[in-house]
């Protein structure tokens, strides 16, 4: 049977094109984070069980984080408030002024509750809590690469096909997917430096605790098929040390 060309309009013939990779590229969020009066800072986490980040998921990430920060000041605040009568008291020795002990008796009987806090039996079940916590986004981020691998594996096969056939257009498919694939990669992989932080922070708490400080491995740059698979390798040893140590304290 014989080919028969038929004549289209060029709005239809455009519609049938395929997109410019530029134009179906997995978006960049921008970094967001805030600098906190005690010096450190909150950076947003990127949530991966909502798929590829956007400005929006990332600033909404960060809010929901300020409000337990607030919270957790609160016992510094009193610490400070201490301090002004104290100074006060200290500096109108032997014979300190009678307001600024009356101050300072107040600002002492607020802050009685804050000093239950650095003990080992007020911390223990935070530790847990928190450890299970980082567990399971830890099992998360290991679900993500575990489909990125089984995406990763094939597609490097289907370009080496593509190539040694000749088939530009197809390869050049396959090229966009893998690059929108790696590019989720990286997202990923970079999700892991804020649970990072978070157990720096938490690090004093494990001193009081008796347990040793966790540290996340770090999981390089590379965001292709050996630089997924090395990086589920650290997230699943990550996840096995931080097993021991949760077991320990009862299980999640």
């Amino acid at each position: 049977m014989p080919n028969v060309d038929i004549a289209v309009d060029a709005d239809l013939k455009r519609a049938f094109d395929l997109p410019d990779c530029i134009d179906v590229s997995l978006p960049q969020p921008k970094p967001l984070k805030i600098q906190l009066p005690t010096g450190g800072s909150i950076s947003a986490i990127s949530d991966i069980s909502k798929g590829i980040p956007t400005d929006c998921a990332v600033t909404f990430s960060l809010m929901v984080q300020i409000a337990p920060f607030l919270a957790s000041i609160e016992c510094l605040l009193k610490v400070l408030k201490l301090l002004k009568p104290l100074i006060d008291v200290v500096n109108g020795l032997p014979v300190p002024p009678v307001k600024a002990i009356q101050e300072f008796a107040k600002a002492a009987a607020d802050l009685t509750p804050c000093l239950l806090v650095p003990t080992p039996l007020s911390i223990l079940p935070f530790i847990k809590d928190l450890l299970c916590m980082i567990l399971k986004a830890l099992k998360c981020l290991q679900s993500q690469l575990k489909s990125l691998l089984a995406i990763l594996g094939p597609l490097q096969l289907q370009l080496i096909a593509a190539e040694q056939s000749g088939n530009d257009e197809l390869l050049n498919t396959l090229q966009c997917a893998q690059k929108n694939a790696e590019t989720n990669a990286q997202h990923l992989m970079s999700s892991i430096e804020p649970i990072g932080v978070i157990l720096d922070l938490a690090g004093s708490l494990f001193g009081i605790a008796g347990i040793q400080p966790i540290q996340l491995p770090a999981l390089g740059s590379k965001a292709d098929l050996q630089g997924v698979q090395n990086a589920l390798k650290g997230i699943q040893g990550a996840i096995a040390a931080i097993t021991v140590v949760t077991d320990g304290l009862g299980g999640c």
